[in-house]
C-alpha cells in the first residue's frame, strides 16, 4: 500500500493571501504568452487565431482546463512554485508567407512577451516602492495597497522568467524547438522536428531528473541579475 502525506500537513501549505495574489500574474503571463503568438502570426500572414477569436487577451478565450485551472490549483494548495500554461493559439504555418522564417518570429514572440512583461513588473515595482517611500507618514492607506502591488509584481517578475526560459528549451513541441527547427540546417531541422511527438515526455523526465532544474536555474538568475542592474528586484 503506498503511503499518503496526512491532508492536514499540505493544507498547513496553503496561503490564501499569497493565492489571491498569484491570480493575475498568472493570468497575465499565459494570455499574454499566448496572445503574442497570434498577433505574430497575424501580422505574418496567418489569421487562423484572429478567426478562432484568439486575438484578444480576455482570458476566458485561453483557459486551458488543465494548465489554467487544475495545475496552478494543485501547486498553490500544496506550496509549490506557481507554473501552468494557456490554451495553444491555433497557428497555421502553410499560411504564413515565408513559413520556415516565420515560424521562428511566431514561436519566439510567447517567449520575447513574457521577457517583456517580466520587466515590465520589475519596473513597476520599482515604481511602486518609490512612490511608497515618498508618501507622508501616516498614509497608511497608501501603504496596504502598495505592499501586495509590489509582491504581485514580484511573483510576476519571476514567474514571467520562468516560462521565458522553460519555453525556450529547443524541444519541439516548445517554443525554442520550433525556434531551433527554423535556424537549423534543414537536414538538421528536419530531424529535430521528429522528436516532436515525444517532447512532452522528454521534457517530463528531465523535471523527474530534476535536469531541467540544473539547466534553467542558472539562466533564470543570469537574467534577475541583468534586470536588476538596472532595476532593483530584491
Amino acid at each position: 500500500m503506498l503511503a499518503r502525506a496526512p491532508a492536514r500537513r499540505v493544507f498547513m501549505n496553503f496561503d490564501p493571501t499569497l493565492a489571491a495574489l498569484w491570480v493575475l500574474p498568472f493570468l497575465i503571463a499565459v494570455v499574454f504568452h499566448e496572445w503574442a503568438h497570434g498577433y505574430v502570426a497575424s501580422r505574418l500572414g496567418d489569421d487562423t487565431a484572429e478567426r478562432a477569436g484568439r486575438l484578444t487577451l480576455n482570458p476566458l478565450a485561453h483557459i486551458d482546463p488543465i494548465g489554467t485551472i487544475v495545475l496552478p490549483l494543485m501547486l498553490l494548495w500544496s506550496g509549490a512554485p506557481m507554473f501552468g500554461w494557456a490554451k495553444p493559439v491555433p497557428v497555421a504555418f502553410h499560411r504564413l508567407r515565408n513559413p520556415l522564417r516565420d515560424m521562428v518570429w511566431v514561436a519566439a514572440a510567447g517567449p520575447l512577451m513574457n521577457l517583456a512583461v517580466a520587466v515590465a513588473s520589475a519596473l513597476l515595482r520599482a515604481l511602486i516602492l518609490q512612490l511608497q517611500d515618498a508618501a507622508p507618514e501616516g498614509a497608511a492607506g497608501g501603504f496596504l495597497v502598495a505592499e501586495p502591488l509590489a509582491l504581485m509584481c514580484q511573483l510576476s517578475l519571476r514567474l514571467n522568467l520562468v516560462l521565458a526560459v522553460f519555453n525556450m528549451l529547443p524541444i519541439p513541441p516548445l517554443d525554442g524547438g520550433r525556434v531551433a527547427v527554423g535556424l537549423l540546417p534543414r537536414r538538421l531541422g528536419a530531424a529535430l522536428a521528429q522528436i516532436e511527438p515525444y517532447g512532452f515526455f522528454i521534457v517530463v523526465a528531465l523535471l523527474w531528473t530534476n535536469v531541467l532544474g540544473v539547466v534553467l536555474g542558472p539562466v533564470i538568475h543570469l537574467l534577475l541579475r541583468l534586470i536588476g542592474a538596472v532595476v532593483p528586484v530584491f
